[in-house]
């Protein structure tokens, strides 16, 4: 349970990129985010610019590309509800293929698969780029209120620790000869869940005892001072200030 925690969506590569200070990409992706919302679905040429700086930055990171889209099908179930706007809209139709498709619908699906597909990649590059640890570190940097850092850091510890329970757990249900795969035996799945909820609410109270009685106040201390230098900042604002001029440029 020590402090390093990488996360399966982090690439050590080293890169210039994942050394600049977490806070300033964390402030760039969610002005980058911002911009691509805003951006009228209809301005296509603003989408295309704005992936194209998502390339850029794919590669100065060096992220695989391949590995960035196996990863980004998470929005899949998005897509297909965006599918089914062109039929189910209203409004204006046109024919395509001797379908009758919504133009709003069309409109609707347009929007939820470009911002979606930028927003997801956005994020994974900041996740391939950013360590679990960093992430907490530059939204507590960034005034995010303690209660919810403090809460994400002691999730990310002893999340480790709740797998390998229920990992045992299993085990020994499963060495007991029960397997339970059919809905009427879901018994023992909620009795296991109960009991992983009780552990995990008394390990939790003793670890809190603890913490009080070594001087915990309500905030962990900070290992790691370094602030972010005016130059990360700039190198970080290249991608909400060029995907801002894309927007007004191609207005």
């Amino acid at each position: 349970m020590g402090a390093g925690h990488a996360h399966p969506l982090y690439l050590d590569r080293g890169g210039r990129v994942h050394r600049l200070a977490p806070e300033v990409k964390i402030v760039a992706v969610l002005l980058f985010t911002i911009v691509v919302v805003l951006t009228p679905p209809t301005h296509f040429a603003a989408f295309a610019g704005y992936s194209a700086l998502l390339v850029v930055v794919t590669a100065a990171a060096g992220v695989p590309a391949l590995w960035l889209l196996k990863r980004a099908t998470i929005e899949l179930p998005f897509v297909l509800l965006a599918l089914a706007l062109p039929i189910f809209g209203h409004g204006e139709r046109v024919e395509w293929l001797g379908l009758s498709l919504s133009v709003d619908g069309l409109h609707g699906a347009w929007n939820i698969f470009a911002k979606g597909t930028l927003g997801v990649l956005a994020s994974l590059l900041l996740a391939a780029t950013t360590t679990m640890r960093d992430l907490l570190l530059g939204l507590d940097r960034l005034r995010v209120p303690a209660v919810f850092t403090q809460i994400a850091t002691f999730m990310l510890r002893y999340l480790d620790v709740l797998a390998d329970d229920a990992r045992r757990m299993r085990i020994a249900r499963l060495s007991r000869g029960y397997d339970p795969r059919f809905l009427w035996q879901v018994k023992a799945f909620a009795v296991g869940v109960g009991s992983l909820f009780l552990r995990s609410y008394e390990r939790g109270e003793r670890v809190y005892l603890a913490m009080v009685s070594r001087g915990y106040t309500g905030r962990l201390p900070v290992l790691d001072t370094r602030r972010a230098h005016p130059r990360e900042w700039a190198v970080a604002a290249v991608l909400p200030l060029l995907s801002a001029g894309i927007a007004v440029a191609l207005a």
